[in-house]
This record gives structure tokens, sequence and C-alpha cells, in this order.
């Protein structure tokens, strides 16, 4: 199997030279890149070599099924087999193909997201139009209530280090890291995403902060978790240090981002703020820290608790709108004013989310699906949260092992 897995890295490698999208990250041996271009225009030639290298893999792995191997081997044979299932997609959608968006999920994330009519958004649109102050339109009311609590600029860095600490120190008391891992965090502009980890190996990762659309204050600790601790990061450095380093695992030196591997990567990065802050105290923590760090005042607080924990429901919206615009039933400016009606999004963050669309398609299950997939599995195996102890155990076993959806739904 090491052979196949170095194999698979290379085509991984190779496909991301006709889209620079496809490879998040890269820490093998740097001479399997240095000879690769960028940006390269795919084409029949590029096609036949691509797939043909990957149906042989697949068959070189097949052929390894009578294989008597443990648990943990299982679980990487399942893992290559759905990676290379996703690469073989791939490679067919460069080459003009494409699939409708269930299927799409499928196919590149052994994953497939439930379907949510209009009647389910606005449900929650009635109980947010029955708590927020004032009268008249609910997208509006939301907005002006919620500007409260958006992090003044001149704060925010402050803020969001104070969120890394917390976050760092709570993952620590559960998760043994390397001594040199470390992140850094940039602030950056006019992206399609709020935020991106972008891991570079040995245990470093650099963490880019969008600040194009207000950032509020719930999403410091958000952000930290999901980016940083217990999430990507914490994901990344214990794959590279029990499966790349310590068992020699080379496909793990590479992520491929359309793939299983990111509805994993997204599912424990979104859980992990929940096994993090259990119950309140992650409330608890935003007032008494961060509510005078940023300057904000916590007289609405509860309030804006309840608001925002009304707004989870509206997660599944971004299925929604992705699902109807990929397979050509609306149009962009529709699936914008669709999200602006049954998300009560802005119309800036609608336009930012069809643009996330656009550059990544049907990624967006990987949030949502992958969060519930990920919290089901958990909670199925005895880590509710009254069990922190196991929680955080079968969350750190997903975290470093190889992973896949299906395996999840079991």
């Amino acid at each position: 199997m090491n052979s196949i897995a170095e194999d698979y890295v290379k085509l991984v490698l190779n496909i991301g030279q006709y889209d620079p999208d496809f490879v998040d990250a890269f820490y093998g041996p740097k001479d399997w890149r240095d000879s690769l271009k960028s940006n390269l225009e795919f084409d029949s030639t590029a096609f036949k070599k691509l797939s043909s290298k990957t149906d042989t893999l697949l068959n070189e792995l097949e052929s390894l099924s009578e294989y008597r191997a443990d648990s943990l081997e299982t679980l990487r044979f399942r893992y290559l087999y759905k990676q290379l299932l996703a690469c073989k997609t791939k490679i067919y959608m460069l080459n003009g193909v494409l699939l409708p968006f269930d299927e799409e999920t499928k196919a590149l994330y052994d994953a497939s997201a439930p379907k949510h009519n209009d009647e389910f958004f606005q449900s929650t649109i009635k109980e947010l139009d029955k708590i927020l102050p004032g009268k008249g339109d609910v997208a509006i009311r939301l907005n002006e209530f919620k500007m409260k609590f958006a992090i003044p600029a001149d704060k925010l860095k402050d803020v969001f280090n104070a969120a890394i600490k917390e976050c760092r120190t709570k993952t620590l008391n559960h998760i043994i890291l390397p001594d040199e891992e470390s992140f850094t965090v940039e602030y950056v502009n006019d992206k399609p995403w709020g935020a991106y980890n972008w891991y570079k190996g040995n245990f470093h990762s650099v963490i880019q902060v969008n600040t194009d659309l207000p950032i509020f204050i719930d999403r410091a600790v958000d952000l930290a978790a999901h980016e940083g601790y217990p999430g990507h990061h914490v994901y990344n450095v214990l794959l590279e240090s029990n499966l790349a380093k310590k068992r020699g695992w080379k496909e793990f030196t590479v992520y491929a981002l359309f793939s299983p591997q990111s509805l994993i990567a997204e599912g424990t990065a979104n859980f992990g703020i929940e096994v993090a802050f259990p119950g309140d105290e992650r409330i608890k923590f935003e007032k008494e820290v961060l509510f005078p760090l940023a300057g904000l005042n916590p007289d609405e607080a509860d309030l804006y608790y309840k608001v925002i924990d009304l707004q989870k429901n509206f997660s599944y919206s971004g299925n929604e709108a992705a699902r109807n615009f990929l397979d050509g039933i609306w149009t962009r400016e529709q699936t914008v004013e669709w999200l602006q009606k049954n998300a009560l999004r802005t119309k800036d963050s609608a336009d930012k989310f069809v643009s996330f669309i656009e550059k990544y398609r049907s990624y967006v299950i990987n949030y949502n699906l992958g969060m519930d997939m990920v919290r089901n599995y958990v909670e199925k195996n005895g880590g509710a949260e009254n069990n922190p102890a196991k929680r955080w155990h079968l969350f750190e076993y997903l975290l470093s092992t190889p992973q896949t959806p299906g395996g999840l739904a079991k």
C-alpha cells in the first residue's frame, strides 16, 4: 500500500497543475513538486494520462482487498480508495463533465446532503421576528441588531488573540501536541471565504482572516476554534505527526481539497467548537473576556445569543442555494435573492456566498452535513456532552486516523 500511497500523492500533485485549488497543502518531498507547473490547460492527452493512472491505482488497491489488515490499515485502505474515486471525479470534471449537485457531493465527498424547503427556513424567520427589537422587515432588524456586536477593526487582533489563547488552553488540556506546533494569523481582504488555514507542514499553519464583511463577536471563537484549536490546525498536526511521520504514510503529506477528507476536516473543525466549549462555557467566556476587549455592551448579550442560536437553522440554506444554482435552476441573481429572503443574509453577504459557490461548488455541504455526521458519530459512540473525557477521546481519534464520511455513517 505504501507504493500506491506515493503514487496517489503524485497523482494529486499532477491534477493540481490544472486546478490550483485542488492541492490545499503539501509537505512531502520537495522534488515531487519542483518539476510541476501550474495553471496548465487541460486537454485529451492529460485526461487519458490522469484517468488511466487513477484506474491503475484503484485496481492495485482492489488487489489488496484480501489482505488481512488491522483496523487502522483497513481505515487506510478505505481512505485511499475514496480519495482516488474523488480524484477520478475531479479529472472528469476538468474534462468538462458536470454532475448534478447530489451526484457531485457523493462522488467528491462520499456524502449526500438532505433537502430543506423554504418553509423550513421561514419558520426560523418567524421566530426571529418575535424576538428581534422593533417592527418591520426582519432582515433589516436582524442586521441592525447584530451590528451592535460587530468587533471594531482596531480591536479585532486583541479579541482574536484572546480567543485563540483560550481555545489552545482548552485543547491542550485534552490533546497532546508537538512542542514546536504553531500558527501565525494574517488579516486579508477580497477573498470569497471568511477565513482559511494554510497548513505548511512541520506542525505550522498560516491562518488568514478575511475582513471584507463585519466580524461579529461570536465569530472570534468560531474562527479560533475552527481554523486553529481544536480544528484544522490540530487536525493537520495530528495527521502529520501520527501518520505521515511516525508511520511513513505518504498520502498524509498532501491534502486534496475536493475529496472526502474535506468533509472530515470541516465537520471536525465545526464540531470542535462545541467540544471545546460545552454548555454555557462559551457564552461565559465571551461575555467576561471578549466583550470588554471589543468594547461592546453586554446588556443585550442574552438576546444576541438567542438570535445566533436561531440563525444556526440557516446553515443548510447554503446547500439549497448551491444545489439550485449549480444545477442551473436559479440564476446568480435569483440565488442571491433567495439567500436574502430565506437566510436573511445582507446583499453583500449573499453575493459573497455565491462567489464561494462559483469557486468551490458543492464544497458547501462539508460545513453543515460534516458537522452533523461528526457529532452523530461521537455521540452514538458514547461521547455525549455530559461525558467530556469520552467526547474528547473520540474527537481526537477522528482527527488522528484515516476517516471517510461513509465510515462515520456506519
